[in-house]
């Protein structure tokens, strides 16, 4: 069966695009003609004062051409150094040549464990960050107005992708197993009966019965003609007509004077009455089962509701579209909590030390986690990252970046080379 390999990729083009990868080649072509030029002007005055030499000239010709020769012999050293690194010299495979292209994989594993053990261990980090003082710095940024703003619109944006990216259809069928089913699932007798408990022994209830109280005196009141023909419909046939009328007067009275009672006395029995009724129908939610189990059926017939049902079925599409219209509306209540909490933020962050400092051990103690435990991973992306790269290709990408400073190392080998003949010459000349 054929082994699979990965396939080889080239490294990034450098900043700038094609035009500045255009620019360097220019520059590194530019240094190897001045670096050749060195080269040839050494070979050109070795072969003059070479033949200087044979003609009989003064014997500082000697002292020349020496510094010629030397000059000439550490130029193509030096070529050969620099050319070695990129490719094989003229050619020929030479070994330890072509050095980038053979070792690639090997200098992206050591530049791995270099940056794994200089950049990504946990002292490293933190004393890193300890220097930095990001909680500082990060309050005094965000406590500008304009700053937080620019936050408050990027977290606005990645609100709105995230919203936008979201299926409805599987928001909606979390919300109605996370949420919907687990308040559905439990019994709603004993919360809601210490809920009432609660409600009733602090009287906050008081207000919603002078309510009904309120609206049955008036509805008593403005009803006069309802009352008296309720009555005598309720009347024998045979009783007068203005007996039946007198009776729903004096009936209608009764009834008026109790409703103003209730309305206006607050202890009145009838109110003293309904509280002691809530306050046993609350004790009964909780502990009686015939009230709790009609609880739970009432509790099944609110649910099953068809208006109940489009209700919770509407619930993300609703909470969908008010965030969105809150997200991209800079106005909105929204965003102005948001950019609030952020330009508070960076005043505490600014003058509160004792926040600053927590601030700080979040971020440290999160940065060391993330290089104690993932430094092998991330250092693993520099190397296999090196590893799929193609060998030529990256030879030619690092001599683009690097290769116009090499050629100085050509010329610097010239003009030592130069300078060192012509001591060596000197000496010897001195000594022999």
């Amino acid at each position: 069966m054929e082994q699979l390999t990965p396939a080889k990729v080239t490294p990034a083009d450098p900043p700038g695009g094609a035009a500045g990868e255009e620019e360097k080649r220019r520059a590194l072509r530019k240094m190897k003609l001045v670096a050749l030029s060195f080269l040839l002007g050494a070979t050109l005055v070795f072969l003059l004062t070479s033949w200087a030499q044979s003609a009989g000239w003064p014997g500082w010709v000697g002292y020349v051409r020496a510094a010629a020769e030397a000059g000439m012999v550490g130029a193509l050293a030096d070529w050969f150094a620099v050319t070695a690194l990129f490719r094989h010299p003229l050619g020929l495979k030479i070994p330890h040549t072509a050095i980038i292209p053979n070792k690639k994989d090997a200098l992206g594993n050591s530049l791995g464990d270099f940056v794994g053990s200089n950049f990504l261990s946990e002292e490293v980090v933190r004393d890193k960050l300890k220097r930095v003082e990001i909680a500082r710095r990060l309050g005094a940024w965000l406590a500008e107005p304009d700053n937080a703003e620019r936050v408050t619109s990027e977290l606005a944006t990645v609100v709105r992708a995230a919203v936008k990216v979201l299926r409805d259809e599987d928001v909606q069928a979390i919300m109605e197993q996370a949420v919907a089913r687990r308040i559905i699932d439990k019994p709603w007798g004993p919360p809601l009966g210490k809920i009432l408990q609660g409600v009733f022994a602090d009287g906050a209830h008081h207000k919603l019965v002078d309510l009904m109280c309120d609206r049955g005196y008036e509805w008593v009141r403005d009803n006069h003609t309802t009352m008296l023909r309720v009555v005598s419909d309720r009347a024998p046939s045979w009783s007068p007509k203005f007996v039946d009328e007198m009776l729903a007067d004096k009936v209608y009275g009764e009834v008026l004077s109790f409703a103003w009672a209730v309305k206006t006395d607050v202890n009145h029995p009838m109110r003293l009455a309904l509280d002691k009724f809530l306050g046993e129908f609350a004790q009964d939610l909780q502990t009686d089962p015939d009230v709790m189990a009609r609880a739970e059926q009432v509790k099944g017939q609110l649910v099953h509701h068809e208006e109940v049902q489009r209700l919770i079925g509407s619930a993300w599409s609703t909470a969908k579209e008010m965030l969105l219209t809150a997200a991209e509306d800079p106005s909105s209540e929204l965003r102005r909590r948001v950019r609030l909490g952020l330009t508070s933020l960076g005043q505490r962050l600014s003058t509160d030390d004792q926040l600053r400092a927590k601030a700080d051990g979040w971020v440290e103690g999160a940065a060391a986690y993330l290089v104690k435990n993932y430094s092998r991973e991330i250092t693993t992306i520099i190397t296999d990252t090196v590893e799929r790269w193609d060998a030529e290709e990256t030879s030619r990408k690092i001599e683009l970046q690097v290769g116009r400073d090499l050629q100085f190392i050509r010329i610097n080998g010239t003009v030592v080379g130069a300078l060192a003949g012509l001591v060596i010459y000197a000496v010897a000349e001195l000594l022999f």
